[in-house]
Formats: C-alpha cells, sequence, structure tokens
C-alpha cells in the first residue's frame, strides 16, 4: 500500500471505486455494440480471455513466483459467482437501456453489507444500512416497477447483482493475504476455461469491428477490476460498496449522448437518492458514525 494509501485510505478507496465504476460504464458502451451482431457466450469468453492475454508479460516480468497461492479454493468460488455475474450483467446491457441494465447489476451494495457481516464479520453500522436502503430506493425510481422491474430480463439482472455482490465481498477477503492482479488473473484464468465451453458451439469467424468491440470490452473490464480490487483493500467493502452506484451516473451520460437515453422525473429522483447513498460513504460522514 502507498504511503498515500495509508494516510487516506477511505477516500483513494472511492477514487479507485469510482474510476472502476466509470471505466465500467465505458465497457457497457462496447459491451452494448458488441452485442448488436455477437453472442452473449462469446462475449463474456472474449472479456475473459483478453485479460488472461494481458497478464502473459506481466507473468514473465514476475516470475511464476507471483501465481503462487494458497487460497485456490477462494479464487475459484469467486471466479464462479463472478462469471455468473458477468452472463446476466451482459445479457442486460444487450436487452435493456444502458442506464437501466447498470441499476440491476450495481444494486449490488444493497446486499453487499449484510454478506460482509455475514462471511466478513464486518461491522454493520446505522450510516452504511441508511446508504444501502437510500440506494434501494434510489434503484426502483430508476427501474420503475409499471415498466418491467419484475420482468424475467430484470430479474436476470437483480441475479447477478446478488453475485457481484458475493463476489466483491470475496475480493474482500481474498485481498488480506493476495495483491489485486493475482485475484484479477485467476478470475481470468478459470472463467477463461470455464466461458470456452458454451462459446465453442457458436464459435465464427468475426468482423474486425466486432473484435475490436470484444477486445476494448475485455481490456477496460480488467483494468476496472484491478482499481475495484485496490479499493477493497485499502477500505472495507459494506463501507465503501455504494460508490459502485456512480457507474449508473456514468451510463446514464453514455446512454444520453450515444442514444439519445433521456432520463425521465423518476430516474432523476432515482440518481438523486443514489448520490445521497454515495454521500453517506464519504469520509466525513464516516467519521461522524
Amino acid at each position: 500500500m502507498s504511503s498515500l494509501g495509508q494516510r487516506y485510505p477511505i477516500p483513494i478507496a472511492i477514487a479507485y471505486l469510482t474510476l472502476s465504476a466509470l471505466l465500467f460504464s465505458v465497457m457497457g458502451i462496447c459491451i452494448r455494440y458488441a452485442s448488436h451482431t455477437v453472442d452473449n457466450y462469446t462475449i463474456v469468453f472474449f472479456r475473459n480471455i483478453v485479460g488472461l492475454i494481458l497478464f502473459v508479460p506481466f507473468i514473465f516480468q514476475q516470475g511464476l513466483g507471483f501465481v503462487k497461492t494458497e487460497k485456490l479454493w477462494m479464487h475459484t468460488w469467486r471466479s464462479v459467482i463472478g462469471l455468473a455475474a458477468m452472463y446476466g450483467f451482459f445479457y442486460a446491457i444487450a436487452h435493456l437501456k444502458l442506464s437501466n441494465a447498470m441499476v440491476f447489476t450495481y444494486s449490488s451494495p444493497i446486499f453487499i453489507p449484510l454478506i460482509a457481516w455475514l462471511f466478513l464479520k464486518e461491522r454493520i453500522t446505522t450510516v452504511m444500512l441508511c446508504a444501502a436502503a437510500l440506494g434501494l430506493i434510489g434503484v426502483i425510481f430508476v427501474a420503475k416497477p409499471d415498466q418491467g422491474l419484475l420482468n424475467w430480463i430484470a430479474m436476470i439482472g437483480m441475479t447477478s447483482s446478488l453475485f457481484a455482490a458475493l463476489a466483491f465481498v470475496t475480493v474482500r477477503a481474498l485481498t488480506r493475504t493476495e495483491p489485486p492482479e493475482r485475484i484479477v488473473f485467476y478470475f481470468c484464468l478459470i472463467g477463461s476455461f470455464l466461458s470456452v465451453i458454451p462459446m465453442f458451439w457458436v464459435w465464427r469467424p468475426y468482423q474486425l469491428k466486432e473484435l475490436f468491440f470484444l477486445i476494448s470490452a475485455g481490456i477496460l473490464a480488467n483494468i476496472s477490476q484491478i482499481f475495484m480490487s485496490h479499493a477493497y483493500r485499502l477500505a472495507p467493502a459494506g463501507q465503501i460498496a455504494p460508490v459502485n452506484y456512480m457507474a449508473i451516473i456514468f451510463a446514464g451520460i453514455w446512454g444520453f449522448f450515444l442514444w439519445q437515453e433521456i432520463p425521465d422525473i423518476y430516474s432523476l429522483i432515482g440518481f438523486a437518492f443514489i448520490l445521497l447513498a454515495i454521500f453517506l460513504c464519504s469520509p466525513f460522514i464516516q467519521k461522524q458514525k
């Protein structure tokens, strides 16, 4: 950990998680464009294999000792649930407005404090519970139940959110002994082996434009993962998790400029609740708890 991270762990963690959310939202743009002609199985496989290829020079530089771990079972668990969340998340991006897809999948902070308390014995404060509750209200306003919150595509998104919460908390546990780069490496390695199975049946030659979006999504996703891992190493999962909601704000901006997706009054109210949830995670508020 850098000296700056030691002096200001919460602000640095929030900055890392915000940057991670920004990169993840840009990845969503690439996934949306790729999904016009490429199936979900292939998109998930490319996201993982690109990340694995990126690690090849890093491993040569660090040596094989970099991949040695005593937490292989935890890496496997994190990869399996993370991959399940990824399938659902990418499917939601392909079939919903970009901001709505981010709402469903980034509602994971609602679950993270409870999961972190159950598995990591992290303390739950009143402020953290309020932030999660406000985030949930924001999600409901943005998604609008009368417009399909409970349809099957939305349920896939919400289920992937639960899996993502489990993955985030597992990352937090892994960062106690594992460097962020190793966590991302094993996720890409195991994810590639698992995702190649369904992709094998739909494989075909891909156009350069399709490859551009597929490879870009993989690069952005892995850089985002590294920043996320650094964030959860610096601060408890339940304390900073609502910052993930920034991805919804970013996605709304991209949706407006790229697809003329204009949020209605309910969405704006929802965004306000989400921003309030993020504010409750600020260092100043946390010190007052």
